[in-house]
């Protein structure tokens, strides 16, 4: 029961995190505050992953909290599926697939460079 407590509660910092980078005001019909909080999200779990191989560094319910709790309620890929499939659907093909690949890519990228950061410790 202790670990959904540090899930819901990561969750919810991650979703009130989310909510407000989405608020910042863009004026572009591209979504680039999604892509921004995925690629955040993508960055802080490769940071995480580094971090729970050092077995000292994190507890079990730390990476609950941080990795399925805030993650989990920061990242919306649920958000990225709907935005490019309505931009596919407003026949805006090239800004549609830019979404998609750049998305894959950055957040791809963003694991690594999060790994990559604490690789030396």
């Amino acid at each position: 029961m202790k670990e959904f407590l540090f899930v819901g509660l990561g969750g919810a910092v991650g979703a009130m995190l989310r909510y407000g980078i989405s608020m910042v005001p863009v004026k572009s019909e591209f979504p680039y505050m999604t892509l921004l909080i995925n690629f955040l999200g993508a960055v802080a779990i490769g940071i995480l992953a580094a971090l729970s191989m050092r077995q000292s560094l994190l507890t079990e319910h730390s990476l609950l909290l941080l990795k399925t709790g805030v993650c989990g309620g920061f990242t919306t890929f649920s958000t990225f599926s709907l935005e490019a499939v309505s931009l596919l659907e407003q026949h805006k093909t090239g800004m549609g697939i830019t979404y998609i690949l750049s998305s894959v890519l950055l957040c791809l990228l963003g694991v690594l460079l999060g790994k990559a950061m604490l690789h030396p410790l």
